[in-house]
């Protein structure tokens, strides 16, 4: 069955370790799913369940999916809640914005986020701001109903930070590479890079595989390449996975989140992980640029305790030691 195969997916990439390292958590993205089948995610270990209800207006939504395993709204809008039930406790939501009138979207998603707060005491842990982009085989994708220009998009955007500011905003290798710099200022906390939209395309990396993405692909850098301007523009990047190997998620991760109180962990966190990631996978240039920023951080953590405890853990990565977290 389909839940099968992904679990048995689940099993196979964590028991892969390579030479520097391995997967330590998996967000899944998939179909809307049974409670029965959503508690075989959640004890096959995965990280974040992500499902996006791409237009929450109704009849835009029927005309979208006029057929089909996916034509049922009122199953898809709920599924979130039955992940809930089924002790999912961090899950991620979007639209698919250019469908229906933004301002629309962004309100009704927000309304979602508080229906799940309000009926299980936990919100979104991720939201994700697709916009259509070009794609073989589907001609709306050329000229959306609802275009949102950049400017609209670098408000939404901004609304969501504010409204939702305990939760990762997301942003997809569809824009632009200067359009997602920009909105790292604007409130974007996560980016995806390097991706691939067709199948197998992590083995076959041909333009004319590459013609036939579930969408076009705006930023084209690597990963290497896109950290290292993140770094010489002050940000921090972090690979942690900590909350979730301590069990702060869910309601306990909302304890934190909310208050601003998570920043102590994630300032810490996303330094170790850093120092990993340089040591394994970086180049010269951004080693030397990352360990300027890592000192650099560290020395502002405020409380003397964790910022000796942080240099510590340091000195153990560079000994060999990985997958060091607070």
């Amino acid at each position: 069955s389909g839940i099968a195969y992904i679990e048995k997916a689940i099993d196979i990439i964590y028991s892969t370790k390579a030479d520097k390292g391995e997967i330590r958590r998996i967000n899944v993205n998939v179909a809307p799913l049974h409670v029965e089948e959503y508690r075989r995610l959640k004890s096959a270990g995965i990280g974040t369940y992500q499902l996006f209800q791409e237009t929450y207006h109704l009849s835009t939504y029927k005309e979208m999916h006029p057929t089909g395993p996916k034509g049922n709204y009122n199953y898809r809008l709920s599924a979130l809640s039955r992940a809930m039930e089924a002790g999912i406790d961090d899950v991620g939501m979007g639209v698919l914005f250019g469908l229906y009138d933004y301002k629309f979207e962004v309100l009704a998603l927000l309304c979602h986020a508080r229906q799940l707060e309000k009926e299980y005491g936990v919100g979104p842990h991720t939201v994700s701001v697709p916009r259509i982009e070009p794609a073989a085989g589907a001609p709306i994708s050329i000229n959306p109903p609802h275009a949102v220009s950049d400017e609209d998009f670098m408000k939404l955007v901004a609304i969501l930070r504010l409204a939702i500011p305990y939760t990762g905003i997301i942003l997809s290798t569809r824009e632009s590479t200067e359009l997602r710099n920009r909105l790292f200022h604007i409130g974007a906390s996560q980016i995806s890079t390097n991706s691939r939209t067709y199948p197998g395309g992590y083995t076959a990396a041909d333009e004319e595989s590459a013609s036939k993405g579930q969408f076009s692909i705006g930023d084209k850098r690597t990963t290497c390449e896109v950290i290292k301007h993140i770094s010489n523009d002050g940000f921090a990047p972090s690979f942690c996975t900590a909350c979730y190997r301590v069990g702060r998620t869910g309601h306990e991760f909302m304890e934190f989140a909310k208050p601003g109180e998570i920043q102590r962990f994630c300032l810490p966190n996303s330094i170790l992980s850093f120092k990993e990631y340089l040591l394994d996978y970086g180049d010269e240039e951004l080693r030397r640029t990352g360990d300027t920023l890592i000192r650099s951080q560290t020395a502002s953590i405020e409380d003397t305790k964790l910022r000796n405890a942080t240099i510590k853990k340091l000195e153990e990565i560079e000994q060999g030691k990985r997958d060091l977290y607070f």
